[in-house]
């Protein structure tokens, strides 16, 4: 009977031994993480106030505009190629309405967050927790933020924790601002200390800093993003007033022409791309996700 126990108690220790040779996943129930493009427009979607759209979706009707313009062109014109292209414009066109919105989001934001970092600070310096602080303005914070945070109010009233409540205002907000702003306030909950006034407020001073630089910048150079769009525009505007003429298009009905006009807008696809990219200041990724 003895030599059986001492059998099965080493048994259980090789075992044992063996099985810490395989890590295992900390958290079984995490989601993987999707790609980074669906993340992109994910974060897009959310920032230009379409929280319910899902990147699937979006997809879905930019490839709708793709066939009711290209069938509808091609009605007119009978000429495929320019079908194509043109039902390509329409395809990038829900897609491009997104990032414009999603980037005039942000920039109406940067200009709101100090503002929302300060009535932290003087809540904190009046006496109010952190949660309590970060609630309070969902009532008196700047009135875009309110909902987002009238929302993390109730989340935490409802759960009383904290951290799961800070995860759920990023995803809601899914700005880089407010990534920073959460994570600091993260810290501060979980290693305490008086530096906390101190350091909301060197955020909402580079905050400030930052918004006020940026807008002259934007403001110096958004003559060459609108010369980029005219000079991307004028061509297809051409085309289009030629369209109501078939005979005058029917060049492109070849495949030399469709091989021309399929050069083309390459061509324009990559100098407006270059042109953009040479002009448009660099945006802030969310790297504190």
């Amino acid at each position: 009977m003895t030599g059986i126990v001492v059998g099965l108690l080493l048994g259980t220790g090789l075992f044992c031994i063996w099985w810490s040779f395989w890590p295992r996943d900390e958290n079984p129930s995490r989601q993987p993480e999707p790609p980074t493009l669906i993340r992109v427009l994910r974060d897009d979607l959310v920032q230009a106030g379409y929280p319910t759209v899902t990147p699937r979706m979006l997809l879905v009707g930019c490839g709708v505009a793709f066939t009711l313009v290209f069938l509808f062109v091609f009605a007119v014109v009978a000429v495929p190629a320019i079908g194509c292209c043109f039902g390509l414009m329409a395809a990038w066109g829900p897609y491009a309405l997104v990032r414009m919105r999603a980037r005039q989001r942000r920039n109406r934001l940067r200009d709101l967050w100090p503002d929302a970092v300060d009535n932290i600070t003087s809540a904190v310096r009046a006496g109010m927790s952190l949660p309590e602080a970060v609630s309070q303005l969902g009532l008196r914070g700047p009135e875009e933020l309110r909902p987002a945070f009238q929302a993390f109010a109730q989340d935490y009233r409802i759960t009383g924790r904290f951290h799961d409540c800070l995860d759920r205002l990023k995803e809601r907000l899914s700005d880089p601002v407010a990534d920073r702003l959460i994570e600091s306030l993260r810290i501060a909950r979980e290693v305490g200390g008086s530096d906390l006034g101190r350091l909301l407020r060197t955020l909402s001073v580079f905050l400030r800093e930052d918004s006020r630089t940026r807008s002259e910048l934007e403001t110096r150079q958004a003559w060459t993003v609108n010369a980029a769009r005219l000079a991307v525009a004028a061509p297809w505007i051409v085309l289009a007033m030629l369209s109501t003429r078939p005979e005058s298009v029917q060049a492109y009905s070849t495949g030399t022409g469709a091989l021309v006009l399929l050069f083309g807008a390459a061509m324009t696809a990559i100098a407006y791309w270059i042109m953009v990219r040479i002009g448009r200041l660099p945006e802030d990724e969310r790297v504190l996700r």
